[in-house]
């Protein structure tokens, strides 16, 4: 469905989430909740207004980059708006990584600023040496080691007041590291225009976020979800985002959710499934949102049962910034991935890059005025990936007669068993739908004959055991629902699946056990 963003020609996206709240008569509204604390939209402009002088005062310049290595915090949105609205470009670095990927982002970026919570310290000190290019390393919550500076006290005595740098809609404006499971990490480079690109049309049109919302997100802001979920959607209307810096688990998560009464929650499969094995309620949610990874119908039928709010599932990616396809409030369909979001295109093609026929699987390519300009310094992935107005996503999905997409998986995950598609999703869900799996990934194995076929790794629910007749229970399960030739010929019990900070099931550790490299 065709979409104009209409903005003016000097744009910079820190004025559009911040300094228009306050304009418009918000400045008192709660912004953010974190723990007991709460900052109003007026605190959370002072503050990226101060960080953005604290990045003057260090002589940083318009266009350079600044590496974010930050907790979950009423502290990111100020160092992230801050950089934007003073011209530097913030990079949102996954938490979770080890020293030598941070190597990597940080000479790759070539960031002259790290901004980084004090906890994370360790992961930075075995590399600092290697670290060609990094001026300035700002601790925030906790001490600065020597050397190092201190956020209060950079930004002590920094004024209040920061005129925006003149930048334009499609100037380079935030960065996003993919998740580098076919390869390399890319740099993804988004513009000033493709947040708001994304609330006007996933954040308005398919979630309705509006002013009295408040938005609480276990996906944490580092990453593209996370980042949408729990800023700009909730800025972009004036809502207030609720902040949780723990690991989300579900006893963490229940908690915050009894505490601060959020309107729209946001998760990912794993932690559905997760939730529904443990004890608490949803008061004051009227809608769950999931991505990451297909969410199975069954975990949506007794989410549904139990709680009777809905989930929508959708699908997003780094380079198009959040969801371009969904599911509808009232219009769900438990195993789809739904439709188009308003303001996006898709098409399914063959290798040869012609479109397939209607119920085919194929590869989907995306048309939308969010999708990144381009991979820093990866020429020939940027020509693999943007194939001009069209993203290629590199996931499977058909589409039926009613214009519903359904995903198969991803081009590399996708099975041939007998010279026939398999997708790993159908024997997934499946498997799921079993009284005694909590969840699973389903991938290629060879039998001794060398033929490929499915092998299944499952995670039991609490108060089952891993045995012989419960393995042969799940394989009659799937014989009975799904072709024979899609059955599991192999089950193993394991304790956990590998999985990105995203929550996204590392399919290829399976495939290949034992190997611990990205």
């Amino acid at each position: 469905m065709p979409f104009e963003l209409e903005l003016p020609e000097i744009f910079n996206a820190a004025d559009y989430f911040v300094d228009r709240n306050v304009r418009e008569g918000r400045g008192a509204k709660t912004a953010i909740r974190c723990g007991t604390n709460q900052f109003s939209y007026s605190d959370v402009q002072a503050g990226v207004n101060r960080f953005g002088n604290s990045l003057k005062s260090l002589g940083v310049r318009m266009e350079e980059r600044i590496a974010l290595l930050m907790l979950d915090t009423e502290l990111f949105p100020q160092a992230f708006f801050g950089s934007i609205k003073m011209g530097a470009i913030p990079i949102c670095l996954n938490t979770l990584m080890r020293p030598k990927d941070y190597e990597y982002f940080l000479n790759d970026s070539r960031a002259r600023v790290l901004v980084i919570d004090a906890h994370l310290l360790p992961s930075i000190e075995p590399i600092r040496k290697k670290l060609k290019f990094l001026h300035h390393v700002i601790v925030v919550n906790g001490d600065a080691p020597a050397g190092d500076l201190q956020i209060n006290t950079l930004w002590a005595g920094q004024s209040e007041q920061l005129d925006c740098a003149e930048t334009k809609p499609d100037d380079a404006c935030f960065w996003l590291y993919s998740s580098g499971s076919t390869g390399l990490p890319k740099g993804t480079v988004h513009l000033h225009r493709d947040m708001v690109y994304s609330c006007e049309t996933y954040g308005k049109q398919v979630l309705g976020v509006k002013e009295g919302d408040i938005c609480f997100s276990a996906a944490k802001l580092f990453f593209a979800y996370g980042l949408g979920n729990g800023l700009y959607f909730p800025f972009s209307v004036g809502a207030t985002a609720v902040y949780m810096p723990d690991r989300p688990t579900p006893e963490a998560v229940f908690q915050t959710i009894k505490e601060n009464k959020p309107t729209l929650f946001f998760g990912v499969p794993t932690l559905y499934a997760s939730m529904l094995e443990a004890e608490g309620s949803l008061t004051g949610v009227r809608l769950c949102v999931s991505a990451g990874e297909a969410l199975p119908a069954d975990i949506l039928k007794r989410w549904k049962e139990r709680f009777s709010v809905d989930i929508l599932d959708g699908i997003g990616s780094t380079e198009l910034v959040h969801i371009f396809i969904s599911n509808y409030p009232n219009e769900i369909h438990p195993g789809s991935t739904g439709r188009l979001v308003p303001g996006h295109e898709a098409k399914i093609v063959d290798e040869q890059m012609e479109e397939v026929p209607q119920g085919e699987v194929g590869t989907l390519l995306v048309k939308s005025g969010s999708a990144a300009a381009y991979y820093w310094n990866k020429r020939e992935k940027t020509q693999q990936t943007m194939l001009g107005p069209w993203l290629n996503t590199g996931d499977k999905f058909f589409m039926d007669e009613q214009g519903l997409f359904f995903y198969a998986g991803r081009t590399d995950d996708m099975l041939k068993v007998g010279g026939i598609w398999l997708s790993p999703i159908e024997v997934e869900a499946c498997i799921i739908a079993h009284p005694a799996v909590l969840e699973c990934a389903v991938v290629a194995a060879t039998d001794p004959e060398n033929l490929v076929k499915p092998k299944a790794y499952i995670v039991l629910k609490s108060g089952h055991q891993p045995s012989d007749d419960l393995a042969n229970d799940i394989k009659q399960h799937v014989k009975s629902t799904l072709a024979p030739y899609k059955y599991p010929r192999w089950i193993e019990f394991i304790d956990e699946l590998p999985k990105t900070a995203t929550g996204k099931i590392k399919r290829f550790k399976l495939r290949i056990p034992g190997d611990d490299e990205e």
